[in-house]
């Protein structure tokens, strides 16, 4: 489902405008690129977690030429599947 298919569904479920349905949307994204970009989780009950953790800098190795690629420190998104979601996704 892409996103203009969730706004049109939700605006359908909610009885709102879509661009209604939209600013809300894309303020709750924006809430969480905020909270994340700070180092903070953001937690949503029943369906899961979102953390940034600190990867450490690497040498990879690229499988077509055999060529060592050194690769940065960075941080990484990650998403822990909450009880309630796996549940229904079952």
């Amino acid at each position: 489902m892409k996103k203009v298919e969730m706004i049109d569904a939700l605006a359908k479920q909610t009885e709102l405008t879509k661009s209604q349905v939209e600013k809300v949307f894309n303020g709750i994204f924006d809430l969480f690129k905020e909270e994340l970009k700070k180092g903070n989780d953001v937690s949503l009950m029943g369906f899961g977690t979102f953390k940034v953790s600190d990867k450490p800098a690497k040498t990879c190795r690229n499988p077509r030429t055999g060529e060592s690629i050194p690769v940065p420190a960075h941080k990484a998104v990650s998403f822990k599947v909450g009880k309630g979601l796996k549940e229904a996704v079952k």
